[in-house]
């Protein structure tokens, strides 16, 4: 091992006991909010109504592909970068994921994860995490929009970057089938906030 190796291992392993350390001081998390850590700062968001009911009809769409060992909500996995525990949305593992020696899942598991657009934490969906997604490899992040209507698929990770983006309204299926998931999502029933289901074609 280099000596920049070892500087690297020793910096992992202190932003490690730092997160453990901030999450330790923000127990017991107030019911009915989420707690996360991007990039060392700390964000707090309500669960709302229908931001839970696209949360729950993704996993239930995923169940058709993965076993419900395997698709996590609001679990902590900590990921690269300095100070990222993310309790993510929705997130699909691997075949084959295991717990490392604390207990917590690895996030080179991760094949697939959703966030669900909240207000007071948007910019972090689209900005900090996508690209902390993209540098730690997860194959698929989806980004739903409840404010705009609009999906945001994206793929293909590479050096640090998803080399493929799409767009589209809900209503419109997300197309999985050319990625580690394997299926299509469907969005007829994803609420746009304060409208009604998207209209079928």
């Amino acid at each position: 091992m280099t000596v920049l190796d070892d500087r690297t291992a020793m910096a992992e392993q202190s932003d490690e006991r730092t997160l453990d350390m901030m999450f330790e001081w923000l127990e017991p998390t107030p019911e009915g909010y989420k707690v996360e850590i991007v990039r060392g700062a700390v964000h707090m968001s309500p669960q709302r109504d229908n931001h839970w009911d696209i949360i729950l009809d993704i996993v239930e769409q995923l169940r058709a592909r993965y076993p419900r060992q395997r698709v996590k909500s609001d679990v902590r996995i900590d990921y690269p970068g300095r100070l990222n525990g993310f309790a993510s949305d929705v997130v699909a593992l691997k075949d084959g994921a295991v717990k490392d020696g604390k207990g917590r899942w690895r996030h080179q598991d991760v094949e697939f994860v959703a966030e669900v657009i909240s207000k007071d934490t948007a910019a972090n969906d689209y900005g900090p995490k996508r690209e902390t997604y993209a540098v730690a490899g997860v194959p698929v992040y989806l980004i739903v929009d409840p404010y705009t209507g609009e999906w945001h698929l994206h793929t293909l990770p590479k050096d640090g970057e998803y080399r493929a983006s799409l767009t589209s309204d809900f209503g419109d299926p997300v197309d999985l089938t050319r990625t580690p998931v394997g299926i299509k999502l469907t969005t007829d029933d994803f609420l746009q906030e304060g409208g009604e289901a998207a209209p079928t074609a």
